[in-house]
């Protein structure tokens, strides 16, 4: 083999090794910028995920404090109705016992 042929050898291995090396290199950058991109689109989902939890925790205390005011009315207003019949029961009671004193 000619010195030219060799040296054209050399030159073609050299230059497969630094495209080798480029590839390798290009391919390490391409998972670096992969696995960031990956981590950011994580935390964005996390932060969406921690936001809906906060929105969805609002409204459930909003429903949670008008569930409670309407329970207190209507718990109101079976008390006023029991206190109501319960007035009206007393003056009836206590007429029928002044009766049953009088008429002995």
């Amino acid at each position: 083999m000619s010195f030219e042929a060799v040296t054209a050898i050399n030159e073609a291995e050299a230059k497969a090794r630094q495209l080798k090396a480029d590839a390798l290199a290009s391919a390490k950058a391409a998972e670096a910028a992969a696995v960031q991109e990956g981590q950011l689109a994580m935390d964005a989902a996390r932060k969406k995920a921690a936001d809906e939890v906060k929105e969805l925790r609002a409204k459930s205390d909003d429903k949670a404090r008008q569930d409670a005011v309407e329970l207190a009315s209507d718990t109101e207003n079976k008390k006023a109705a029991m206190r109501a019949r319960a007035d009206t029961r007393m003056e009836k009671a206590a007429a029928l016992i002044v009766e049953r004193v009088v008429n002995g």
